[in-house]
């Protein structure tokens, strides 16, 4: 699943299996923006918790999360 529309049409599928499928990739999806992002936010000088407070988590988790990346 690469298409953006192929994904959401997946998504709203009635089969679990497809739907699953899409759930997945789109838990993939997902966590690559968020690293992409906190590295970009850790890049431009933002403190752990202004990012923390962006993705309504602790500081703690996600510095656990993200530090060893920077």
């Amino acid at each position: 699943m690469t298409d953006a529309k192929d994904l959401a049409e997946s998504a709203a599928s009635a089969d679990p299996s497809t739907g699953l499928r899409a759930a997945l990739a789109l838990r993939r999806l997902a966590d690559s923006l968020e690293r992409l992002q906190v590295v970009n936010a850790r890049r431009q000088g933002w403190a752990w918790q202004e990012i923390a407070d962006a993705l309504e988590v602790s500081r703690q988790a996600v510095h656990k999360k993200y530090a060893k990346e920077m």
